[in-house]
């Protein structure tokens, strides 16, 4: 495929150019001014037109909530017990589900997509291409974080049951940290003597890679005292996580910049539906961005469906996000919180082919989607 003499916003290095693209298998093999046509290659003429990496998400439930259905297409919280880190999100995403096929056609070309917050650990996140119908063949990483949850919705979810306070969601995290460090101790001390193994715990093998920090915890928390707990539990284990939602985040900047910790921010065009989202705003993005801090905007999908990704960016934009950094706020800055920058996120050589032509910027809510390409194939098409 040849992409011919678009205007490339690339979110990388280079800024934004008038060039050609070249793909070959599923990878961005060129990009530069005037490639020459190859025999056999597919030409795309994108004169007149913008031309932006595919838009990924960092935090939804695509998939695992179907549309046009109740319970049955329900597959976010397993509310049997609040410590289910075993459980993963590979297993309950319907990848057929028209939600999906409404991202893509809207250009969000890759999703984080997991468990939801009724849970303390709600099990693993996994990234996922929109375009396909197995699930195992969209994958491009799973695991990519472990969920966790602070706040009211674990609290309202057991509380009849295991959790009446904020201090026992804390706890109940804690505890699983700690026992899982413990069960690795007694795994390394064992030295693969079956006689002298712990006995096999599937909760706390999933557990393994946050404490070895191979999987970070993607930690609910709208609050600002939630906020302040998952950095105060974050450091104690000497864990990595990211600030998902951080409602709160602009009230208490200063903390969450000195964390270190990346925030995803939103889903804010909603109502305030409880009260931790009293402070639930369109200004948090850009208040987080000038402290220096890596920001990602979310739709929460299904809470804002997924195709209204732009849509959030803008009125961050509106209310003070600078508008290059709303583009990074959803194609590169998500793809680095993820671990994925290598891979997606910007149009450079090397990376996959997830490509969107269009009649302008994403920001435009008249905005139209002439092309959504990924990994170097034509999902959607203009008709």
């Amino acid at each position: 495929m040849l992409i011919k003499n678009g205007r490339i916003h690339t979110m990388a290095a280079a800024g934004t150019i008038q060039a050609d693209i070249r793909v070959q298998n599923g990878k961005i093999a060129a990009v530069g001014e005037n490639l020459k046509e190859e025999t056999g290659e597919l030409i795309i003429d994108a004169s007149g037109k913008q031309v932006f990496p595919g838009m990924i998400e960092a935090h939804c439930h695509l998939g695992m909530e179907e549309s046009a259905i109740r319970g049955e297409g329900d597959d976010v919280n397993e509310m049997s017990d609040p410590i289910t880190p075993q459980v993963r999100a590979i297993d309950g995403c319907n990848p057929l589900d028209e939600t999906i096929i409404n991202a893509r056609n809207a250009g969000i070309t890759t999703v984080a997509a997991g468990p939801g917050s009724a849970n303390v650990i709600g099990g693993t996140f996994m990234a996922y291409k929109t375009h396909g119908v197995s699930i195992d063949e969209m994958v491009i990483q799973n695991p990519v974080a472990m969920k966790c949850a602070f706040g009211e919705n674990p609290k309202r979810v057991y509380q009849d049951s295991r959790i009446k306070t904020r201090m026992n969601i804390a706890a109940l995290l804690r505890e699983t940290l700690a026992k899982t460090k413990e069960y690795i101790a007694k795994k390394e001390a064992a030295n693969n003597d079956p006689l002298k193994m712990p006995a096999y715990d599937m909760k706390l093998e999933a557990m393994i890679p946050v404490i070895k920090k191979e999987l970070p915890l993607k930690c609910h928390a709208h609050r600002a005292d939630d906020i302040l707990t998952v950095i105060r539990i974050a450091k104690e284990f000497d864990v990595n996580v990211t600030l998902d939602h951080c409602t709160d985040g602009e009230v208490i900047k200063a903390q969450v910049k000195a964390s270190g910790y990346p925030a995803i921010v939103g889903p804010s065009l909603t109502h305030k539906s409880k009260f931790e989202l009293a402070n639930k705003s369109f200004t948090t993005p850009g208040v987080l961005c000038r402290e220096g801090i890596l920001i990602a905007i979310t739709t929460d999908s299904p809470v804002v469906p997924q195709e209204y990704l732009p849509l959030c960016a803008a009125l961050a934009m509106k209310d003070g996000l600078p508008e290059e950094e709303a583009l990074k706020a959803i194609t590169i800055n998500p793809a680095k919180i993820l671990g994925l920058e290598k891979r997606i996120g910007s149009i450079e050589e090397g990376k996959d082919g997830d490509i969107i032509i269009c009649d302008s910027s994403l920001l435009d809510t008249q905005n139209v989607i002439r092309y959504t390409i990924i990994n170097g194939e034509i999902a959607y098409q203009k008709a």
